[in-house]
């Protein structure tokens, strides 16, 4: 029953959501679409999540009918300085998302309220301990852009509009929800323009499921973690998965990453706050995290998780400092200039706890690759550092079809060798991906922490025959491929073609002899 209600809440939050499209469709393109709508979710969000705090506060002390919405803004300025220092940000009533929305159709400065909100609500954070978690928040909606109009009029329509929609998604208490609905309202419109656009802000978007994966492998055994990590952290959706099988209040530390991409980092600071993830739980930094990491006095992490950028450049070698570098320097050489991928992995794993997990989506050619990366690979497994590498399927991430791996790295480990998954047949076609199901993923963490052969899928293999393989570390050159070609026995098959040409040579001669016999009775005549 509670699956039914929890469906039936997320297609009418979808319907809306398409709804909103339809009436901005033409002005604005998919992926601009998609900004305003998540920060004018957001704004919606944040009004409602301080107004809900403010009224249960008032209603708790005796004042059954308080509303701040109603509250003058004069009257609402005497709780600022606590507001911020609970909440981490302040906005006055007239400039709730629930009040300028009343007005809007009849604003015609609706452009200019709605960027001095965003301002004030900003603004409101400076100077205080959560002013990091909130500047630059409404960056990406730009309500004087000409994408959403050529005049103010027109603009002011579209923002309207926007409103509206937003206003019209039942997302109701959201505490009440049975779904996530801020937080689904997020993965749907990132989902949607993912698999449209290829990426989201430059960067390859990690499908639900991969992300529940990864997660959980790193989650073996254990209720609670100190703290999560995402060194390429994205619009946050790997993080907040132990948000949603943990419980947030599992992680006892908070949420970190990093983010290269300003877009993409505003994104995950506002997808936190839509999944109810207080500012001082979650520490998102601005950055290249190879060149200038910043969470340098946060590690070790209990638990890390990432989908880095595949083979994108970095400085490597041509930069004397990072080969001195504690995270790099142990390996005793850099991964190649033009392919970062190791050296996410070794970034990782610096970072990691004694106690810790470490998973990492991989591109396949770091795995055989020679060179650098064939060394960094002899470290990795030389100390016995990888635990698991698992192969998906193809088609799973929009934007490319490649098959990835999943590396699993732990500092701990009982047993010098490492486990081989090759999970490339676990999933199911979905149009024109592919995509894991809840059973796949079981069947994988259940082979993970089994750790026993099995023919075609897992292949436990001593960390010496890896070094005799140059330490390859792909799964297909340890777990064998199932031959699915019809098996043929060879003496069946020359005693079944001996009775063919048997009956042939029979048929032959009974051929032979029927024209002997019309020839010969031809010639009587």
């Amino acid at each position: 029953m509670a699956d039914n209600k929890k469906e039936q809440e997320r297609a009418e939050l979808h319907r809306t959501i398409w709804g909103i499209a339809n009436d901005l469709r033409g002005s604005v393109d998919g992926w601009d679409f998609k900004q305003y709508v998540l920060s004018m979710l957001f704004y919606r969000y944040i009004s409602e999540n301080i107004a809900g705090y403010i009224n249960t506060t008032e209603i708790e002390t005796g004042d059954l009918n308080f509303n701040y919405a109603k509250l003058s803004d004069e009257d609402a300025e005497r709780g600022r300085e606590d507001l911020v220092s609970t909440k981490g940000f302040f906005i006055l009533p007239s400039e709730l998302f629930e009040n300028v929305r009343l007005c809007a159709s009849n604003d015609e400065n609706l452009n200019e309220t709605l960027e001095r909100a965003f301002k004030n609500i900003e603004s409101s954070a400076q100077g205080t301990v959560s002013e990091d978690d909130f500047k630059g928040l409404f960056d990406d909606i730009d309500v004087n852009s000409n994408k959403l109009g050529n005049t103010v009029a027109s603009r002011n329509d579209k923002l309207v509009k926007l409103m509206n929609g937003v206003s019209n998604m039942k997302l109701g208490e959201y505490k009440n929800n049975t779904i996530d609905a801020f937080g689904d309202a997020y993965e749907y419109l990132m989902g949607m323009y993912a698999s449209n656009a290829g990426k989201s802000g430059g960067e390859y978007y990690t499908p639900q499921e991969v992300s529940e994966l990864i997660t959980r492998l790193t989650l073996i055994g254990k209720t609670e973690v100190n703290k999560v990590y995402d060194p390429a952290c994205g619009s946050g959706s790997l993080l907040l998965n132990f948000a949603k099988i943990l419980g947030k209040e599992n992680v006892r530390q908070g949420f970190f990453g990093q983010e290269i991409n300003i877009t993409t980092y505003n994104l995950c600071r506002i997808n936190m706050f839509l999944h109810d993830i207080d500012y001082d739980k979650f520490e998102i930094g601005h950055g290249d995290t190879l060149t200038d990491p910043l969470h340098e006095g946060d590690e070790p992490f209990e638990a890390i998780v990432s989908n880095p950028p595949y083979s994108i450049k970095w400085d490597g070698d041509s930069n004397p400092i990072l080969i001195n570098d504690s995270r790099f320097s142990p390996a005793g050489v850099l991964a190649p200039k033009s392919k970062a991928d190791l050296a996410f992995i070794m970034h990782s794993l610096s970072w990691l706890a004694t106690n810790g997990t470490a998973a990492i989506v991989c591109f396949p050619g770091v795995m055989y690759r020679g060179g650098a990366e064939m060394k960094i690979r002899k470290y990795l497994i030389d100390n016995n550092y990888v635990d698991c590498v698992i192969q998906l399927p193809n088609n799973l991430f929009y934007g490319t079809s490649i098959a990835t791996c999943i590396m699993v790295l732990k500092k701990s480990k009982k047993e010098n060798s490492t486990l081989f998954i090759d999970a490339s047949r676990e999933f199911i076609k979905v149009t024109n991906s592919n995509k894991l199901t809840d059973e796949n993923i079981k069947k994988i963490i259940s082979a993970y922490k089994a750790r026993d052969n099995e023919d075609y899928f897992v292949c436990l293999v001593g960390n010496d025959k890896i070094a005799e393989q140059d330490y390859n570390l792909s799964v297909s050159s340890y777990v064998v491929q199932e031959d699915k070609r019809e098996i043929v026995n060879i003496k069946e098959l020359n005693a079944e073609i001996e009775k063919i040409v048997a009956k042939e040579n029979i048929l032959r001669a009974e051929i032979d002899a029927i024209i002997a016999e019309i020839e010969g009775s031809g010639g009587n005549e």
